[in-house]
């Protein structure tokens, strides 16, 4: 009885005592589709489908596999055509008028923060947070998800302050 009641804590600790060998090395570098949806050619989703079909070389090799990790060093083509290598983390403030949506693609067709942007040339970038539609007011835009992803969630702690005026 003893035995059965301790074991599968026995068995947890086998395991945690096991040799490093066991378990697969860290593999060096970033997944091949997240880099490519970094480069703003098409969604991570949408990557690993490129992988699978063939439509990507890394280093003149196609790699059919999304499981793929990549360095810096490697040269990741689609289509035969190559991507740009990761910039620098860039913030831009953009004072968003009312009457654009803040979103890539609007269903609707109205016009977005990136149908007004389009002809200065920015690099893809994403928002950091969301106003209405009707609303004005200061957006953050950034090249950088993790970025975003550190500025929007409650957990980081950041203080937000916001000035409304209502009518």
């Amino acid at each position: 009885v003893r035995g059965e009641a301790i074991g599968p804590r026995f068995a947890l600790k086998e395991r945690e005592n096991a040799p490093m060998s066991d378990k697969p090395a860290p593999q060096p570098g970033e997944r091949l589709a997240k880099v490519i949806a970094r480069a703003g050619i098409c969604s991570r989703r949408d990557a690993e489908s490129w992988i699978s079909a063939g439509r990507v070389s890394v280093n003149g090799s196609v790699v059919k596999t999304p499981a793929f990790n990549v360095i810096e060093a490697d040269t990741v083509s689609v289509d035969g055509k190559e991507i740009a290598r990761r910039q620098p983390t860039q913030l831009w403030l953009y004072h968003k008028p009312a009457g654009l949506m803040v979103t890539e693609k609007d269903p609707e067709g109205r016009p977005t923060v990136f149908d007004a942007l389009a002809h200065l040339g920015l690099p893809r970038v994403v928002t950091v947070g969301r106003l209405d539609y009707n609303t004005e007011g200061l957006l953050l835009l950034t090249n950088d998800g993790g970025l975003k992803r550190t500025l929007e969630l409650p957990s980081t702690g950041w203080l937000r302050r916001y000035r409304v005026r209502a009518y």
